[in-house]
């Protein structure tokens, strides 16, 4: 079993509390999810089965959309509602006018200092563990781009942003800064992640849905690996290449449908049978025109 599978995480479960879900349905323990929710964030989460695991550092560049509730006038240790309670400001002061502009200031290139609370490692220890023992230490600030801030609902102290962002990007370290440029602070009460890379929402299923699927004896919803990377160009690669490209040697440019350099996707019969990207006239010595990234060996498998 290969491909992808969006999900609808639900709130109140881990990321990889859906990943094992998905390893029970699928037999395989060969599963990853493309992106950590929070516990508490809802949203989509694709998740990559069999040989579409190795597409997953792939999407894991892509951007995110969120829609976030941030709540003025409360800084917690943790940034969102689930964490201790550090201060509480008055907010009353805040009105439209200074919520559009503090947004607007955080659109483009930012830096942010990355929460205690996450999964991030020191010497091998998450983040989070560290700060349970009451342990803080030296994080450096790390370049996002916020593509997109727009306050969509203003419901004092309650406002419901969306985000267009990077990865990597802190939706609740993005709430803590914004709430401390406004001089009351805030943290985030709610998110839902909207989109991920191109796969929305609407695309997802939830996890109740997909239990009855199965109970039903349909088959789970997969997307085909050579269905993931839409966004590269599909190039069909001719017969001849394509029994050397199963031996991982790329193809020349003569053997391919070539129409942009960039990052592409090689396909034999309409599967997915490499990533690659143009490199003609490469000087380590390897044959072929493409520098290889991902061989998939499942597209050269006899019928």
């Amino acid at each position: 079993m290969n491909g992808l599978l969006l999900v609808d995480k639900p709130g109140g479960m881990t990321s990889f509390d859906v990943v094992r879900k998905v390893r029970r349905w699928a037999a395989t323990r060969q599963v990853g999810h493309c992106g950590t929710l929070d516990p508490s964030a809802t949203g989509v989460l694709p998740v990559a089965i069999g040989s579409a695991t190795r597409l997953v550092e792939y999407l894991l560049a892509g951007d995110k959309e969120y829609h976030a509730v941030m709540r003025l006038g409360m800084i917690t240790d943790t940034q969102d509602g689930d964490g201790q309670l550090l201060e509480e400001r008055p907010w009353q002061g805040i009105n439209r006018e200074s919520l559009d502009a503090a947004a607007a200031a955080f659109v483009g290139t930012v830096h942010q200092v990355p929460p205690m609370y996450s999964a991030l490692k020191r010497d091998g220890v998450p983040l989070y563990r560290l700060a349970r023992q009451g342990v803080e230490v030296c994080r450096e600030a790390r370049e996002v781009h916020i593509a997109a801030l727009q306050i969509l609902d203003v419901a004092l102290p309650e406002v419901t942003l969306r985000v267009a962002c990077s990865k990597g990007t802190y939706v609740r370290t993005l709430c803590h800064d914004l709430g401390l440029s406004l001089g009351c602070g805030a943290s985030l009460s709610a998110l839902r992640r909207t989109r991920c890379c191109r796969f929305t929402a609407e695309q997802c299923h939830g996890l109740d849905q997909l239990e009855s699927m199965l109970a039903a004896g349909a088959p789970l919803p997969l997307l085909a690996p050579a269905a993931v990377l839409t966004d590269w160009p599909g190039l069909q690669v001719h017969a001849d290449a394509a029994l050397r490209l199963a031996h991982g040697i790329a193809p020349c440019r003569a053997e391919v449908e070539l129409t942009e350099n960039m990052p592409v996707r090689l396909l034999v019969q309409e599967q997915l049978a490499a990533v690659a990207r143009y490199a003609p006239g490469r000087a380590d010595g390897v044959p072929g025109d493409f520098q290889l990234w991902k061989v998939f060996l499942d597209a050269f498998a006899s019928p």
